[in-house]
């Protein structure tokens, strides 16, 4: 279903691939929003024409066409959806300190959760290393526990009572964690450590809006973590 401001002369179109912690959280904000998108599915080792010419800088996805006009980068493309797209549910707050605190915390998520991921994803060359790359994740998940506290203030997300722009930037890599907490035996979020990010984990993943967009099989994504080695 389309929602406000969506007209048939502004196509919606996310180029993406679907284990992306960048591209997930922009196929969410849509969700929330009620807009309706076509998805299209790319093959960053095959790249198409669309996807060099709509990110000719950095040829990476997610891409939102919009229109035809292509708007880059995750957290620049859901600032976009927030602001054309105004109005309830919002993703960033109104008030201007709470959205600079929710900014920060995205740019934290985007610096140590991102550096990390990207070290179990690609960047290793011995279990150590993988192991290495496991404890920076932990280290950024305990100070994300504290903001989780201050900034939700007693609600379930960071957002408060709904998803927002913080709870968004995270909840792209909940699909790796998982594949990730197999191989470690546990919890990447670790309800004895983090208990508040661990309920926070069960709500987000439940939501209407991240099914079928937050991906729960995580051999799958293992699988596709071997063919990303592989190539």
């Amino acid at each position: 279903m389309a929602g406000a401001g969506a007209a048939a002369s502004d196509e919606l179109k996310v180029l993406g691939v679907w284990p992306s912690p960048f591209v997930i959280p922009v196929r969410i904000a849509l969700n929330m929003k009620g807009l309706s998108y076509e998805y299209v599915e790319e093959d960053l080792y095959n790249k198409s024409l669309l996807l060099v010419g709509s990110n000719p800088v950095h040829k990476k996805v997610p891409v939102l066409l919009h229109g035809g006009r292509a708007i880059n980068e995750s957290q620049i493309i859901l600032q976009y959806i927030d602001e054309l797209w105004a109005g309830t549910p919002a993703l960033l707050p109104s008030d201007p300190y709470e959205r600079a605190t929710a900014r920060f915390w995205a740019a934290y998520i985007d610096d140590k959760v991102r550096s990390a991921w990207v070290v179990m994803v690609f960047r290793y060359k011995n279990k150590d290393e993988w192991a290495e790359g496991v404890a920076r994740a932990g280290e950024a998940l305990d100070t994300l526990e504290g903001a989780f506290r201050d900034c939700s203030k007693g609600k379930p997300f960071f957002g408060g009572d709904g998803i927002g722009f913080v709870d968004l930037v995270l909840g792209g890599y909940l699909g790796w964690f998982g594949a990730f907490g197999k191989i470690i035996g546990r919890r990447l979020i670790d309800p004895a450590k983090t208990p508040l990010l661990a309920a926070w984990e069960d709500r987000f993943r439940a939501a209407d809006v991240a099914k079928g967009v937050v991906p729960d099989d995580v051999d799958k994504v293992l699988a596709y973590q071997q063919v990303l080695l592989a190539r």
